[in-house]
């Protein structure tokens, strides 16, 4: 009798000892995950915080130049030229990193289940 009830005892402490692992483990991952979702939300807002710094620094020098150099309409067409490519190159810098910030957060996530 006593025998019985020490392996029944066994077979408790074994079924509760895995589910405190298991809900350990995935309190771990749901912690890393969000963690690293954060962290690379918040590296995309750096990136595109300075790239839109550096495009406003780079627009105004432009239009310094442009004010004391421009006496050609050729020179007012290439500084235009250049300000229009950089803001595109600006536009899709910041889709680029918004659709990676997306997918990185939808398969962390994702992976949590």
């Amino acid at each position: 009798m006593p025998h019985k009830i020490v392996v029944v005892v066994e077979a408790v402490l074994v079924v509760v000892v895995e589910a405190v692992v298991v809900v350990v483990v995935e309190a771990v991952v749901v912690v890393v995950v969000v963690v690293v979702a954060a962290v690379v939300v918040v590296v995309a807002v750096v990136v595109v915080v300075v790239v839109e710094a550096v495009v406003v620094a780079v627009v105004v020098v432009l239009v310094v130049v442009v004010v004391v150099v421009a006496e050609e309409v050729v020179v007012v067409v290439v500084v235009v030229v250049i300000v229009v490519v950089v803001v595109v190159v600006v536009v899709v810098v910041e889709v680029v990193v918004v659709v990676v910030v997306v997918v990185v957060v939808v398969v962390q996530i994702s992976s949590i289940n």
